[in-house]
């Protein structure tokens, strides 16, 4: 896949008059780093003694969200012939899927609103942990995406009504970690439902993070991890984005009857289920965007990485990085081209009907802030390939990118001003597609300046 994802980037790079084999290099560095096959067969070789069930037990594979299939695939380049069940959930059917034993199911939800697939998925998953025993060991993979995937919702409260609270929430910007204290209030799968399910048995998790400073009661909403929030947080949340009372009402409902006590809350950090689980991260943002600074470095370029995430409204994030892009290639008087990474996740408030993603939106705020500035350009990217409802990553910004929308008639406040970043972008130029990763850890964002 990578492979196939640089030549992708080194093309379009070069189409848009880009320094094109070096950035190239740099990003799919960074995406290499990041590997789920390969963190996932690194974490689990350095753990592999460790991995062995009571001798009358069985050693089972549970793993799910948009990484699941090549994690998967990295457990078993450790661990092939020890397993003897397992359930994978994906987003996609990879083109290797008959390379899973026989004994194991691959299941497809979907993203980032769940649908009956994630929920047929949630519903086998909790019948596939259920009956274990002390003597059994799970060896669970998660990645991001892994909520919308695997889902289950709360007696009450159906399907239809768990999509209709999750676009209610996008449309708001209300962020990942807010999101995911709703879900794990109504839906079964998380806060540490998993674990619950599992229970007796061990169970062994290794995440492939996609939430910024990679707490585990919040990446895929906590499945198998103690979840500190509570009820009235969760009610907090709706009345921050004014949702209740708007929100479907079998959603009050069921937070109502949680906040007096008639439904049982989460697994709460000390809960006796948990001394038979651990977690690990195995790979973060963290992780690419220090190997993209490393590689950076490598090729003869002046390299930073800026731990700060990237965290808010997607356009204010664009005028931020413009305007640092902006000040840095005025300060530049070296040959010697530069690289800054920075890493996080933004959100998008909608206020129209377009097409985009965060990294679009964050790029096209960062359009007009960048008129005129030479020999620099922005690039924004989803690790994971996919930005959004979109086939962009994400987009590429330069001086120029201003001077053709003039050209063109085109004002990017309008397009932002509906939402419809990936269409300014595809009539301008700027958009970069490389498909799915396979791999997800948020967003990055390139700053470059390749001469004085």
């Amino acid at each position: 896949m990578l492979p196939f994802v640089e030549k992708c980037l080194s093309t379009q790079l070069a189409e848009l008059g880009m320094f094109a084999f070096p950035v190239s290099q740099i990003i799919v560095t960074a995406l290499s780093a990041v590997d789920p096959r390969i963190a996932t067969r690194r974490a689990l070789e350095s753990a592999c003694p460790d991995f062995s069930p009571d001798p009358a037990g069985r050693l089972l594979l549970l793993a799910f969200g948009k990484a699941a299939f090549p994690m998967t695939m990295g457990a078993l380049d450790v661990l092939a012939g020890r397993f003897s069940d397992g359930v994978v959930v994906s987003k996609h059917i990879p083109s290797d899927a008959g390379a899973l034993p026989a004994s194991f199911r691959l299941l497809l939800g979907a993203h980032p609103v769940p649908d009956e697939r994630s929920q047929a998925a949630g519903l086998a998953t909790l019948g596939f942990l259920s009956n274990l025993t002390d003597r059994d060991r799970v060896i669970c993979l998660i990645s991001g995406g892994g909520s919308a995937l695997l889902t289950d919702p709360v007696d009450g409260l159906t399907l239809t009504e768990l999509q209709q609270l999750t676009h209610q929430l996008l449309a708001c910007g209300a962020s990942i970690t807010e999101i995911n204290t709703l879900r794990k209030h109504l839906d079964r799968v998380k806060g540490g439902g998993l674990a619950r399910a599992a229970a007796p048995a061990r169970l062994d998790t290794f995440i492939l993070s996609d939430v910024m400073g990679n707490p585990i009661d919040a990446i895929a909403s906590g499945p198998t991890a103690p979840d500190p929030t509570t009820y009235a947080e969760a009610w907090s949340i709706l009345e921050k984005y004014h949702l209740e009372s708007i929100a479907p009402a079998p959603v009050i409902s069921a937070l109502k009857q949680g906040l007096e006590g008639l439904h049982p809350e989460t697994l709460k950090p000390g809960d006796p289920i948990f001394q038979h689980v651990t977690s690990n991260i195995i790979a973060d943002n963290a992780t690419a965007a220090q190997a993209a600074e490393a590689r950076s470095r490598i090729l003869g370029w002046q390299s930073s990485w800026d731990p700060t995430p990237l965290y808010g409204e997607a356009r204010r994030a664009g005028v931020q990085l413009g305007a640092t892009l902006s000040h840095l290639a005025a300060q530049h008087i070296s040959s010697q081209p530069f690289c800054r990474v920075l890493g996080g996740e933004t959100t998008v408030t909608l206020q129209g009907n377009g097409l985009g993603g965060r990294n679009l939106e964050t790029a096209l705020a960062a359009v007009p802030i960048l008129a005129g500035v030479k020999n620099a350009a922005l690039i924004t990217l989803a690790t994971d390939g996919e930005d959004g409802p979109t086939d962009a990553a994400g987009a590429l910004v330069t001086g120029e990118t201003m001077q053709k929308a003039r050209q063109m008639d085109l004002n990017p406040a309008d397009f932002l001003a509906r939402n419809d970043s990936y269409t300014f972008f595809q009539q301008v130029g700027g958009l970069i597609k490389i498909g799915s990763t396979g791999t997800n850890v948020n967003d990055l964002a390139f700053l470059l300046s390749y001469g004085p």
